[in-house]
């Protein structure tokens, strides 16, 4: 049975390497001229078993052969590559390299990424990246880093050690034993460090050696390529100029012809359509001139990245599965309904989470749920303004927010977003979109805790204004005419029996959202609770509740008459449900 190439993700914090390194990768198998000026393509780099042969040749001579045909990268760096691209409900890679800065060590994306790795058991390396910008490093240009090593002085050498140790002990402690790649004697005991310069490709041959051989020796099984029907998992849906909307693709396992039956994941049922034609790039060492990147094809096999044109692909979303089907359909139809179920708990309360793919989506949920934030809805796609009148409508002030993760708002959205009542945190990292939200609850219940110390002490009348209704409810947004005292956000409202009947949401005069309204002014409040033509009415006169505990220092304020009327009314109002109230 033949076997395919493992699909590699690359991972780790911010300016730490990723890209760089895909682009080395990339770039070292074409002429010098043109290194560096390679083009990124569809999502996907093959490196061919040949290339690695001769980047490696310098560690292994002209004996070492594998039966692995090469390593295929996913060319979307970062965390997106590893939480939106599943493959049967796991992580789609089947290695990982952890880039690590040699003189940052690890970083909060770093962690995020251990924390991801460990989670979908996902084998993986690590690049100690930037070995050249250590004091008197001497560097050698896409030289092996065992053999350049040995060229430094001791004083560099203890350098670079003292850094690697302080990041093998700072792994230990996070539960990983580690060390150089060279002094592991067993590889299922130890994860390896590979000391690496991505801008000058020295290491990489180390790196890729590594790659391969473990790939070799321990995931030899699950590499076997079965007689199969395409699977495969899409990295995102393109409009090309001249073609047409297209899928850029990883079959994962397979093999996938032009003219096959597929059925693709979308928001809702699955759709099926035809394979028209299939979009194949070239491998490393043949690419020359990114306007012939790709080749059009009879049919692939697992791994490989591709362009598919289809018949019909409205609604697919990135993250969701394609499965090639040339008999029954039935089951493989019940396998792409299964995969794109979104395992996501939701109650009636709580905030809005939006992503770029399915399996970010559920990466961002699992987060929330971890740090305890509770999702009322969930989505993929760019923030509309159908989402902001969504998310701003609903719940307290702590629900009325969205957390987009690797998304941003439509032009649209972003020009009306102030004009909303509610809090948009958009991130690529995951875990500072949670930092980021429980750090503004907590400044929030500060302030409204505040707020709340000064707003129970002074009374308040209103007037719902005739034609004024600008929303029934949920909440009701309603005009009024402040008759007495003052109203701020946060108060309750009692009606003429001395029921509450909604909370004062928010405040509007004009297009100014206000925080306190006074005697005379007529403005808009959203209340809620209530629905206009059930528990209020238009004309209706409503109080500020106001706490019996504080009625003391009400009373000990200068009021002027007015105030003093609505105190005297609201106290009145009160004593209908207690007569003791205030005494």
């Amino acid at each position: 049975m033949a076997t395919r190439q493992p699909i590699v993700s690359v991972l780790g914090h911010v300016d730490h390497g990723k890209t760089s390194l895909l682009d080395r990768i990339r770039g070292t198998s074409v002429t010098k001229r043109e290194a560096g000026l390679i083009t990124q393509h569809i999502g996907a780099t093959e490196v061919p078993i040949d290339h690695i042969y001769r980047v490696t040749k310098p560690l292994t001579g002209d004996n070492r052969k594998f039966t692995v045909p090469g390593l295929l990268f996913i060319d979307t760096p970062g965390h997106q590559s590893f939480t939106s691209l599943r493959a049967r409900g796991g992580a789609l890679a089947d290695l990982a390299v952890l880039v690590i800065d040699v003189s940052e060590g690890l970083k909060p994306q770093t962690l995020e990424s251990i924390q991801l790795l460990k989670r979908f058991k996902t084998p993986f390396i690590i690049a100690m990246n930037k070995i050249d910008l250590i004091d008197g490093w001497q560097t050698k240009e896409g030289a092996p880093f065992i053999l350049n090593y040995n060229a430094q002085t001791e004083q560099t050498k203890a350098k670079l050690d003292d850094r690697m140790y302080k990041i093998i002990g700072d792994l230990y402690e996070k539960g990983f034993p580690t060390d150089r790649y060279d002094r592991i004697e067993d590889f299922t005991k130890a994860i390896a460090i590979v000391p690496m310069s991505a801008r000058s490709g020295e290491g990489l041959p180390d790196l890729l050696l590594v790659l391969i051989g473990l790939a070799q020796r321990f995931l030899e099984e699950q590499l076997k390529a079965e007689d199969m029907d395409a699977q495969g998992t899409i990295l995102e849906v393109k409009e090309e100029k001249g073609i047409g909307t297209t899928l850029d693709v990883i079959i994962f396992a397979g093999t996938l012809r032009r003219g096959d039956t597929v059925i693709l994941g979308t928001k809702s049922k699955p759709i099926t359509t035809r394979v028209r034609a299939i979009l194949r790039p070239k491998p490393l060492d043949e690419i020359r001139d990114p306007k012939d990147r790709f080749d059009s094809v009879a049919e692939v096999s697992a791994a490989v990245g591709v362009k598919l044109l289809c018949q019909n692909i409205d609604g697919v979303v990135s993250g969701a599965p394609l499965r090639a089907t040339r008999g029954d359909m039935a089951e493989a139809l019940e396998e792409v309904i299964e995969e794109t179920r979104m395992n996501i708990t939701t109650t009636d309360q709580g905030i809005y989470i939006k992503a770029d793919a399915l399996g970010s989506l559920e990466a961002l949920a699992f987060e929330c749920e971890k740090a305890g934030i509770p999702v009322r809805k969930y989505d993929t796609g760019m923030i509309s303004r159908k989402d902001l009148i969504d998310a701003s409508a609903y719940g307290e002030i702590f629900h009325r927010v969205i957390l987009a993760f690797g998304v941003d708002l439509l032009p649209e959205a972003k020009d009306e977003l102030s004009n909303y009542n509610l809090k948009v945190f958009s991130s690529d990292v995951v875990y500072r979109l949670i930092e980021d939200y429980q750090e503004w609850v907590e400044t929030e219940k500060k302030k409204l805790d505040l707020e709340m110390r000064s707003e129970f002490a002074f009374p308040g009348k209103i007037m719902l204004l005739p034609n004024c209704v600008f929303r029934a409810s949920k909440p009701a947004i309603v005009g009024v005419r402040i008759l007495g005292g003052r109203i701020r956000p946060g108060q309750a409202l009692l009606n003429m029996e001395g029921n509450e009947v909604g909370r004062i949401r928010s405040i509007r005069s004009g297009e100014e959202v206000v925080r306190e309204a006074i005697q005379g002014q007529e403005v808009a409040i959203a209340i809620e609770g209530p629905t206009v033509g059930r528990q209020i009415n238009v004309e209706d006169i409503l109080y500020i509740d106001l706490r019996e505990i504080a009625l003391k220092e009400i009373q000990s304020i200068d009021l002027n008459f007015d105030d003093k009327m609505v105190l005297e009314e609201t106290i009145e109002i009160k004593r209908k449900q207690d007569r003791f109230w205030g005494m």
